[in-house]
């Protein structure tokens, strides 16, 4: 029975509020801001690009429920740096 180990967090090339382009994808050609990194998985979320349908049931906080837009991670490799944050 294999165990499944947990990926080391590796150095990227990107960090949260560098200005990234989409070289690969459905986005291909589009900017953004990047919003978060997630160092183990590789992937990132950039502000306004790669939505999908996400549905809600009914719940105490939202009652009616419904379909919500939210971005969805990119992997690393797919966007490429074009102004970083001075940090």
């Amino acid at each position: 029975m294999a165990t499944k180990t947990k990926a080391k967090p590796v150095k990227l090339h990107v960090k949260t509020g560098d200005t990234v382009k989409v070289i690969a994808g459905d986005e291909r050609g589009k900017t953004g801001v990047i919003k978060s990194v997630n160092r183990s998985t590789q992937r990132v979320i950039v502000e306004g690009l790669n939505l999908v349908t996400k549905h809600n049931k009914p719940s105490a906080k939202n009652p009616q429920g419904g379909i919500t837009k939210i971005e969805a991670p990119i992997h690393v490799s797919n966007v490429q740096p074009i102004a970083t944050t001075n940090a």
